[in-house]
């Protein structure tokens, strides 16, 4: 070592041509030899500080946990005050149903296996003697959505013609069109107290279509009673109540899903996460979570209290179309463009089995309302197939459909299944 400058150099070349690296300079220059290497760092040391190379290790240091802390760190920005009563309320409104539901598991739990099993051995009865109970043409254009009313005595019906229809259950009849949306509607569904305890004037349905338009109506007039602006020009593909019946969520085509507050009258959520279109949506019996669906193949699940994104759902190989989460609060179903459904399990984030379901796109999954018993789901090969929810096997398949089958759904009392298709038609289905 020499210290000729007043600090010390080393000698060995190999250490000299690395601390030329990390100052930034060339390790060596044309025709220059060691000790011509040596001379040149002690130069730069004595112009910048002997203590040159320890900063520069320390910038590079500085700038490895800066990035580290860029990728580990989830970016939240300044939400209005609307959001955060919203999200108090949802804390307020779902504890108590989630402590609800667990002290029904353990009422559950102790129920004797033998019974169990029997009443699983009855579902299974009743679903293999599923068959058709009514057909009816629906609208001289493809049906897009249906869905059962709270009581279950009205069915709503959505068209390719921008036509909502009601109808009543089980004879078929029509009720009454609702007539407002200029384009193919998406979706129809109904307020969670809709037929139960809401007046017929009130707000009972929201209806979306591929222009943007989000639509309010009650069980009276045939014209909307209120527009929800703010999606145009992008498609809202789904729309989807929370059990509060408070907040309406809608799937936007701009990879985002928002939440409205009814009451507040303003969009509390603008949620952003998905790479493509958000294109379902559904939320736990609890309130407390919601599950979405996207064009990207994925899905996530987001704490409404908080806003997180609690579990990523990574596995399916093309978008998600059909989601929903059973009355249990933790298994989640998803269906795919892949023609598979995923069963989820939340408590372990991660996917629990993959039924090879269809021969064609999954366009929609629901689980029976009650206790979850069973999933159907439906597809683009023309069926809708009946799935037991403890084994995920094949229970029955639902053929009937000249066409696609677009959509389905359960009553509430697992008495009937809806299916809504291409082929113009909707169909009942129930036990012989």
């Amino acid at each position: 070592m020499s210290s000729t400058t007043g600090f010390a150099i080393t000698i060995d070349d190999g250490e000299i041509r690395k601390h030329l690296r990390q100052i930034g300079e060339p390790i060596t220059l044309f025709g220059e030899g060691p000790a011509d290497r040596r001379n040149r760092l002690k130069e730069l040391l004595s112009v910048h500080g002997h203590d040159l190379i320890d900063r520069k290790k320390e910038d590079e240091k500085e700038i490895v946990k800066v990035e580290k802390d860029q990728t580990e760190t989830t970016w939240y920005h300044e939400g209005p005050e609307s959001l955060k009563i919203a999200r108090l309320w949802l804390a307020y409104y779902s504890l108590p149903r989630a402590k609800q539901r667990l002290s029904n598991v353990k009422l559950e739990s102790e129920i004797p296996e033998s019974t169990r099993t029997a009443k699983r051995q009855e579902m299974v009865k009743r679903m293999r003697g599923m068959n058709i109970m009514c057909s009816q043409v629906g609208d001289g254009r493809p049906i897009s959505y249906c869905q059962f009313s709270p009581s279950g005595n009205l069915l709503a019906t959505a068209s390719w013609s921008g036509l909502c229809k009601l109808w009543n259950v089980p004879d078929c009849t029509l009720s009454h069109s609702l007539r407002g949306h200029k384009c193919s509607v998406g979706a129809i569904v109904f307020h969670p107290q809709a037929t139960l305890s809401l007046e017929p004037s009130e707000l009972n349905m929201a209806s979306c279509s591929m222009d943007g338009a989000v639509k309010l109506w009650n069980l009276e007039s045939e014209e909307p009673i209120a527009d929800m602006e703010g999606h145009a020009p992008h498609r809202v593909s789904k729309v989807e109540f929370h059990p509060s019946g408070r907040f309406l969520a809608t799937c936007v085509f701009d990879n985002s899903w928002r939440l409205w507050d009814l009451e507040q009258g303003v969009e509390v959520l603008h949620q952003e996460g998905h790479s493509k279109p958000v294109y379902n949506i559904a939320f736990n019996v609890d309130g407390s979570v919601a599950i979405t669906g996207g064009m990207d193949s994925f899905g996530r699940v987001w704490d409404l209290r908080t806003g997180r994104c609690i579990m990523f759902m990574e596995g399916h190989l093309k978008g998600v179309l059909g989601i929903d989460i059973s009355p249990n609060g933790y298994h989640i179903v998803t269906g795919s463009e892949d023609n598979t459904c995923k069963i989820w399990d939340l408590r372990k984030r991660s996917c629990i089995y993959t039924i090879p379901a269809h021969t064609n796109l999954v366009s929609s999954v629901k689980f029976e309302r009650s206790s979850g018993q069973y999933i159907v789901s439906s597809s683009y090969d023309c069926t809708a197939k009946i799935w037991a929810s403890n084994t995920w096997q094949p229970l029955k398949t639902l053929s009937g459909h000249d066409g696609k089958v677009m959509a389905v759904d359960v009553s509430p009392d697992g008495s009937f299944i809806a299916t809504a298709s291409y082929d113009r038609t909707y169909k009942l289905w129930s036990p012989e």
